[in-house]
């Protein structure tokens, strides 16, 4: 018999989160596909002019130009095109970055992990240094002393969110050094280089691959939010922000010119943070039985 003072568990309605999972996850590959077979794709090339053709809609409206599916912009530009060439950058530039964030905070947080002592405490420091300071303001100041060029740009990105694979490392190193496989190996003389190569990098690979997916949403927003302030990708390249930077001007006459990108961005970020956590569920496995 229930009382009031039971907890009342609800079921988890398994089935509508795999439906979504799924719908996310074939998003997130076929914006991939999009993204990496662009030039095979694209009716036209992301910086051709055509001044005939400018501020043409999409299919299906008045004054549609043939051949351009999601319209024109100001310059007669394919939307399409710039689009998805916009995606195809952006996501390079998150790759790039989530990989050098990758190695920054996993080198940092296995250091921590392994030397412990006042190595530990500065390197932990830091972590909190940067949790504590908006990134985006520190992005902000890096890019306008050290200018907006690409190579700027990707280390700018490429120390966002680095501390997240620092904690997540030290803790699970932390947690591994208690169990007996490690103490035996330090009992047997072994090193620190070859227990963190052989025994604790091994069972690191799954929450890092986590990780990097979820950072790479957030480093996609990040890269937009920059090149829209202007201060990211620079015209005439395309990149998602860009667009939506350069095209909001235009929004009361041509809005496709901004909702195309900008839906490109909802639909990347939403389709890869439900991956990350698809991820997260399979490797967990307190969470994979439930």
């Amino acid at each position: 018999m229930t009382t009031l003072a039971d907890p009342v568990i609800a079921p988890r309605r398994k089935g509508s989160t795999d439906f979504i999972q799924k719908i996310a996850i074939g998003i997130a590959i076929l914006l991939f596909a999009l993204a990496v077979f662009a030039p095979w794709i694209v009716p036209f090339g992301p910086l051709d002019q055509s001044l005939l053709s400018r501020l043409r809609p999409p299919l299906g409206f008045e004054r549609f130009a043939a051949g351009h599916y999601a319209g024109t912009d100001e310059l007669g530009r394919d939307v399409l095109s710039r689009s998805l060439y916009g995606m195809r950058l952006t996501l390079t530039l998150a790759f790039a970055g989530a990989l050098i964030g990758l190695l920054i905070g996993g080198t940092l947080g296995l250091v921590a992990g392994l030397r412990r002592g006042w190595v530990e405490d500065g390197i932990m420091a830091l972590v909190d240094m940067q949790i504590a300071i908006p990134f985006t303001l520190v992005a902000l100041l890096i890019l306008s002393l050290l200018g907006s060029n690409l190579t700027v740009l990707v280390l700018v990105l490429g120390i966002a969110g680095w501390e997240q694979y620092a904690r997540i490392v030290r803790a699970e190193v932390r947690r591994l050094s208690a169990l007996p496989f490690i103490e035996a190996a330090w009992t047997a003389g072994a090193g620190p280089v070859y227990i963190a190569c052989r025994h604790v990098l091994p069972n690191l690979v799954s929450p890092l691959v986590v990780q990097f997916t979820l950072a790479l949403s957030n480093i996609v927003i990040l890269e937009s939010t920059l090149s829209f302030l202007g201060l990211g990708v620079q015209p005439p390249q395309p990149s998602l922000g860009s667009m939506v930077g350069l095209g909001r001007d235009y929004m009361p006459t041509a809005p496709w010119i901004v909702l195309v990108p900008a839906a490109l961005i909802v639909a990347l970020t939403f389709s890869v943070q439900i991956m990350g956590d698809w991820l997260r569920d399979r490797a967990d496995v307190r969470l994979r039985d439930r």
